[in-house]
């Protein structure tokens, strides 16, 4: 898909409810669409939006082997809701190994550059994986997120990964999120009533004091402008 056409269906789609978003695509990709999952509020109002739309599409999360309790406890929770299975996809552990003998286990405070080796290892090759034989990934991105988000549009190219992206949800308020997630009684984690508003992998997410930025407390080490982990930055 050329970036012409990218154009052409945001503006198609423009007035689009998420809803309305989510069913064109399921419709005109069925096989070839999945929901990447982060368990974010966000990714659960999108797969509460497709199963009830189509409860055989794909939807999927990375195990990174540094999850929170709480997020394992969700992914059950979530499966038995919607009598559905999440597709677990986990790093390959010989690299992890690798890593670990050469860095050190928390190898991703060192440096920017050990971080993103980290997140290459344990998120991005199993989201490859992932990956095979899709046309179109749903993602719950929104501009309001942070300011590496806030130039992303309803229907984009992924250059990197050769995919179609969208986010439904790209211009919703965290206020219009919890409103749907309480509404429709979405199962969350429950870190969120902890000041956990985006949550990771353990080693690299904390609380957030009241009116630091939503993202703040994902790898809160480094200058905001990096706190991405490599899914979702421009190439």
């Amino acid at each position: 898909m050329d970036l012409e056409q990218i154009e052409k269906l945001n503006k198609e789609l423009s007035d689009a409810s998420a809803e309305e978003i989510v069913g064109y695509f399921l419709q005109h990709y069925k096989g070839r669409i999945a929901l990447s999952s982060s368990l974010s509020i966000e990714d659960q109002t999108l797969l509460d939006i497709i199963v009830k739309q189509d409860k055989q599409a794909r939807i999927f999360t990375l195990d990174t082997g540094r999850l929170f309790p709480e997020t394992y406890q969700l992914i059950d929770r979530t499966n038995m809701t919607y009598g559905i299975n999440i597709e677990v996809f986990f790093p390959d552990y010989k690299e992890v190994q690798r890593m670990v003998r050469e860095e050190g286990i928390n190898l991703f405070y060192n440096s920017i550059e050990s971080r993103h080796r980290c997140c290459q290892i344990r998120k991005l090759e199993p989201l490859k994986r992932a990956f095979e034989g899709l046309d179109v990934w749903i993602c719950g991105l929104r501009r309001e997120q942070s300011v590496t988000r806030k130039d992303m549009q309803a229907v984009e190219w992924d250059e990197m990964h050769q995919k179609i992206k969208i986010n439904p949800l790209i211009n919703w308020t965290e206020e219009q999120v919890w409103a749907y997630i309480k509404e429709n009684h979405v199962p969350y984690n429950k870190l969120h009533d902890k000041g956990f508003p985006s949550i990771g992998c353990e080693p690299c997410t904390r609380a957030i004091k009241p009116g630091e930025d939503v993202r703040a407390g994902r790898w809160w080490w480094e200058s905001p402008d990096h706190r991405e982990c490599g899914l979702h930055q421009k190439h």
